[in-house]
């Protein structure tokens, strides 16, 4: 029973644990001031695999909704997420991102009527409040443009994750229902997601 378990949280574990590498990694050794090269670099192999596997275009209204999903999910967020990750500490700009999980639960209220409960919000927020506690530190530098990049980053990515939710694919391969989803997550899902409606039109 714990070895079953633990070779689900341990791969579980990898994605959030390989994503807070973002942070260092922009910083120390992708070229300076290269927002929009970093995120291409991000996303484009993904991309071309993804490409690859599927062989097939999206058909009907999957055209449309293929094209604002990959813009939320991957486009405009990594934009907006190196741009983040360039101009600000990567506590501050881990802290912001942190609001995602409450963006996703109050959009999923206002969208898709789900019930938007206090022990969510609690939740939410203790969540944001740890990971200030970890990484965030007093003497942490503000750039606007940069906590802006941070904050507009959480709210393209939480609209992504509700729309998702939103529009099922034609298979069961939609995000889960909770408030929270990494880009790791939310790439194989797409990438499921994409296979499954260019197989079948909607």
């Amino acid at each position: 029973m714990l070895r079953n378990r633990a070779g689900v949280v341990l791969p579980a574990a990898l994605a959030p644990s390989v994503w807070g590498t973002t942070y260092y990694v922009t910083t120390e050794y992708l070229p300076p001031d290269r927002p929009l090269l970093a995120g291409v670099l991000r996303a484009l192999p993904a991309g071309l695999l993804l490409v690859a596997v599927g062989r097939r275009l999206p058909h009907g209204v999957w055209w449309w909704r293929s094209l604002v999903l990959g813009a939320l999910n991957i486009g405009a967020f990594f934009a907006l997420l190196f741009v983040a990750a360039y101009r600000l500490p990567g506590g501050v700009a881990a802290t912001i991102g942190a609001l995602q999980p409450l963006l996703v639960a109050v959009l999923s209220a206002g969208l898709l009527g789900d019930r938007l409960t206090a022990r969510t919000v609690l939740t939410g927020l203790a969540g944001v409040l740890g990971v200030s506690l970890l990484v965030l530190r007093s003497g942490a530098r503000l750039d606007a443009l940069g906590v802006a990049a941070a904050l507009g980053s959480a709210v393209v990515m939480a609209v992504g994750v509700v729309l998702s939710k939103r529009w099922p694919a034609p298979a069961p391969c939609s995000p889960p229902r909770g408030g929270n989803s990494s880009p790791a997550a939310s790439c194989c899902s797409r990438c499921r997601c994409w296979s499954r409606a260019c197989r079948r039109p909607r």
